[in-house]
């Protein structure tokens, strides 16, 4: 029987997460990175509406949180945009809110990612939060035998060389991952699959820069407060105006402003990178990626900038991969149809 292997990627904007994994064929979900609290576990609305949220008890309090909790939620949305983001109860919520859409009760192997500034000073910490029992309420627990965390560009990395079949060929190469998110641009220089620390970095200036300084251009113009930033999103990416006091609103003027923001995410971004011409592989990832492709590309004119499908699930993807790698490995060193000691962690 083999191990259990999941993956999540908590992010300021969506939490992703794995719902099943046949090899390669990896299913996904995710829900807004939003966690409302109560002081029960009621839900928010009349039973008689279903509605896809549930409610995780954290401490004194339940966070309700899941694809529908914009329904829940009042109109201030606090989004945890700083470094301690991982050691938060919204955080805890958010991951045990997609550790009960899993539908499992034990996973043997849980892969979690972190922004790469972060990563040297909080890996060991968030693996030994991550481990262990998660009350996801209702009186259902879900246990962790083991946790992984790993940078959350890797990821995306190793998804890349499994869709491309270079997993071979990779190892040999030197690649360069950007992944704009809502609230991080990260970016890692790896030789192989090991990171190049001194190269790699993160830095708070993702999505959530853009829609508040839309936003505020928006203000302007109307003269009335507008803090819509799912409408600005939703906008950027399909190009369908918003409609603001019963009108479309030709956000076209808006679109270089927003462009200015990857700008000097990118061009700060070179600044670390030391040779350019060795990269063999730059591989553009992430919910922000189509705003971000034009700056990528005009920064390296002599590469082909490559990119995956479902960009905002590359990073939770590869997880998924390094997981079942490392499972898989585990068990080959054991010799073990099932790797577990006598406390239940993979050996």
């Amino acid at each position: 029987m083999e191990l259990i292997v999941r993956a999540v990627d908590v992010g300021s904007g969506n939490t992703k997460f794995v719902t099943a994994s046949a090899g390669t064929d990896i299913r996904c979900a995710s829900f807004p990175s939003v966690a409302y609290p109560s002081s029960d576990d009621s839900p928010s609305w009349p039973s008689s509406e279903r509605k896809k949220t549930v409610c995780i008890p954290i401490g004194p309090l339940f966070y309700e949180v899941g694809p529908d909790v914009s329904l829940a939620a009042d109109t201030f949305r606090a989004k945890q945009l700083h470094d301690e983001y991982t050691e938060t109860p919204e955080y805890l919520a958010l991951l045990r809110g997609a550790l009960s859409m899993m539908k499992v009760s034990r996973i043997d192997l849980l892969v979690v990612g972190l922004p790469v500034a972060l990563f040297a000073v909080k890996k060991a910490a968030l693996e030994k939060a991550m481990t262990g029992r998660h009350d996801i309420g209702g009186g259902k627990a879900v246990t962790v035998g083991k946790a992984l965390a790993v940078a959350q560009p890797q990821g995306a990395l190793v998804h890349y060389a499994s869709e491309h079949q270079k997993m071979a060929e990779i190892g040999h190469e030197q690649s360069l991952i950007i992944d704009p998110g809502s609230r991080t641009f990260d970016w890692l220089v790896a030789r192989g699959m090991r990171l190049v620390q001194k190269q790699s970095y993160s830095f708070n200036r993702g999505m959530s820069d853009v829609l508040r300084l839309l936003a505020a251009e928006i203000t302007k113009d109307i003269g009335s407060p507008y803090r819509d930033y799912d409408a600005i999103d939703l906008a950027l990416r399909t190009g369908k105006q918003p409609v603001i006091f019963q009108k479309p609103y030709d956000m076209k003027r808006l679109l270089p402003l927003a462009e200015t923001v990857a700008e000097q995410a990118v061009s700060t971004m070179k600044q670390w990178i030391e040779a350019p011409h060795s990269l063999q592989n730059i591989i553009l990832v992430g919910g922000g990626a189509f705003l971000f492709r034009k700056a990528v590309k005009a920064a390296f004119p002599k590469h082909r900038i490559h990119e995956v499908k479902e960009p905002m699930f590359a990073n939770v993807r590869g997880f998924q991969l390094a997981g079942q790698n490392h499972a898989r490995s585990v068990m080959a060193a054991t010799g073990k149809e099932r790797g577990h000691d006598a406390s239940g962690e993979i050996e």
